[in-house]
């Protein structure tokens, strides 16, 4: 039986959908975490940093000594300098560590972007301390170099607004340098992919149907298939493509924001080298059997690539938006949103009693809603019905 290390930060919501993928492949699964799962047995678990990503390396590079692996798989940002060490010393596919630290280094990712001849905003790296824009145009976008997930992403519209805002993201950071990008307007869209001895297939791309024109950058609605015209469509594949080879990735899946600033003017905003987050796959399946996503990126990671399409109706999946910031002490309308037609799921993913922060210091979610209709527009419209049946009790 092929065993696949999976690579689990605390927290990740992933794991579950992993297991069950791999238990319906017949694969076994190994854990690599920094906290011991419920659903993992102790001779199948290792204990890492990720904080550490070439001390979690050696401890895998050890592990697989003992216990033969057949492939690493990260499900999170925190894991995929991780991965790409330990596959490059154990001779398993993978990206090459340099390719998967851009991934997690805005700044070096805009750097190999640049020297690729990627269209992506203008840039610069500033000290929290001294915040110049140089000749950046306002409006700009102040990120942190590493954070996921729109934490500490804020738009500034003017200079009078710089100091007091690079500020704000460098403390959200613990940081002392953040990345300043002139904002891009348009609409934006997600591609969700994998890579395979360097080619990506496009697996989906997503509207975000809600405006992200700042202040915050909180992601709610994601509906696949896009609703832009064919020809934008291929722009943002060819694109994101350059984007993938300028990186360096070679191997996996990957995750990917863009902006449409015109039809034929899609500006890269980042690239992430693993799968959607959350337990956002779940709004897609593949093939005549409906394959599951972290069902794909397994048979992936064993050599069992095969090309697929999506299957089905349209779907979609809000990530519910955090209302305020507080205590969660209770919920209700959940049968209410489950009633309501193309609904296929509601799930609440922060437990009561846990702390929830609004963006941008935000750094889980609320919970998810998944639709499906009979096109895209009857699926965002499901998914705002059923958003507005939900009620949330914080304590501020």
């Amino acid at each position: 039986m092929p065993r696949v290390l999976l690579i689990v930060p605390t927290g990740s919501y992933r794991a579950a959908d992993f297991f069950a993928a791999a238990e319906a492949l017949g694969v076994e699964v190994a854990v690599a975490a920094e906290q011991p799962l419920p659903l993992v047995e102790p001779e199948r678990f290792l204990t890492i940093d990720c904080n550490d990503p070439e001390g979690a390396a050696r401890s895998i590079v050890e592990l697989a000594a003992r216990t033969p692996i057949d492939s690493i798989i990260p499900i999170d940002d925190a894991g995929v300098v991780i991965a790409a060490i330990a596959s490059a010393e154990l001779g398993l596919p993978h990206n090459p560590p340099q390719a998967a630290r851009a991934t997690r280094d805005k700044s070096l990712m805009r750097r190999l972007l640049d020297i690729g001849e990627v269209n992506q905003p203008r840039s610069r790296v500033v000290e929290v301390a001294r915040p110049d824009p140089g000749d950046l145009a306002f409006p700009l976008v102040v990120k942190p170099l590493a954070l996921a997930g729109s934490k500490g992403v804020i738009k500034v519209d003017s200079p009078a607004q710089l100091a007091s805002i690079v500020s704000r993201v460098g403390a959200i950071a613990s940081a002392d340098v953040v990345l300043l990008e002139e904002f891009v307007p348009g609409p934006e869209v997600a591609v969700e992919g994998i890579v395979w001895q360097g080619n990506l297939e496009v697996l989906a791309v997503f509207d975000k149907p809600d405006p992200l024109t700042g202040p915050y950058f909180e992601e709610t609605i994601y509906v696949t298939p896009s609703r832009l015209p064919q020809s934008t469509q291929t722009e943002i594949t060819r694109v994101t493509e350059e984007a993938v080879a300028a990186l360096g990735l070679v191997e996996g899946p990957i995750h990917a924001e863009l902006r449409v600033a015109g039809p034929h003017d899609v500006k890269v905003i980042e690239v992430a080298a693993r799968s959607i987050g959350g337990v956002c796959g779940r709004s897609l399946s593949f093939g005549l059997l409906e394959t599951s996503l972290e069902a794909l990126i397994l048979r992936h990671a064993l050599g069992r690539h095969r090309s697929t399409q999506r299957r089905g109706r349209p779907t979609g999946v809000m990530m519910i938006p955090t209302p305020a910031s507080g205590v969660l002490e209770g919920w209700s309308g959940v049968d209410e949103a489950k009633d309501i037609p193309g609904i296929e799921s509601v799930e609440i993913a922060a437990p009561i009693g846990s702390t929830i922060r609004m963006v941008p210091e935000a750094d889980r979610y609320l919970g998810f809603i998944f639709a499906k209709g009979s096109d895209p527009a009857e699926v965002e419209s499901a998914l705002r019905k059923a958003h507005d049946c939900l009620r949330f009790e914080i304590r501020g």
